[in-house]
């Protein structure tokens, strides 16, 4: 696992990538500095990687990190998103799950759309 830290002007979370080529991908072009969107309880932003889909999801878990390959977005999944349903976490479509926060989900909701986010190696 390769570890990063996930920070805001609110919120230092660190968090863990996971072997898929999509998350080395990620891993490579770290570090990464940009504007937040949300949607519901989720984080989005652009990032510097365009690849495929990689075993796609079209439900994830609160805590579960994502590239959105139609926007080319790491995603930040902490709860429900506007097409949730049942307590089901969904995202606008497939992602590929590339990660996960090692810390409290809930946290991410004290961040707001347009705030500015890095995400960065941990060494170490």
């Amino acid at each position: 696992m390769k570890k990063i830290i996930i920070k805001t002007e609110k919120v230092k979370m660190e968090a863990e990538l996971n072997e898929s080529k999509t998350a080395t991908a990620i891993w490579n072009v770290l570090p990464i500095a940009t504007e937040v969107d949300t949607w519901g309880d989720e984080i989005y932003f652009e990032i510097p990687v365009k690849v495929g889909l990689e075993n796609g999801t079209e439900e994830v878990r609160a805590g579960d990190l994502g590239y959105w390959p139609q926007g080319n977005c790491f995603c930040i999944f902490f709860g429900l998103t506007p097409i949730s349903s049942a307590g089901k976490i969904k995202p606008a479509s497939a992602v590929s799950i590339i990660g996960k926060l090692l810390g409290a989900p809930e946290k991410w909701k004290e961040v707001a759309a347009d705030e500015w986010i890095s995400v960065e190696k941990l060494e170490g």
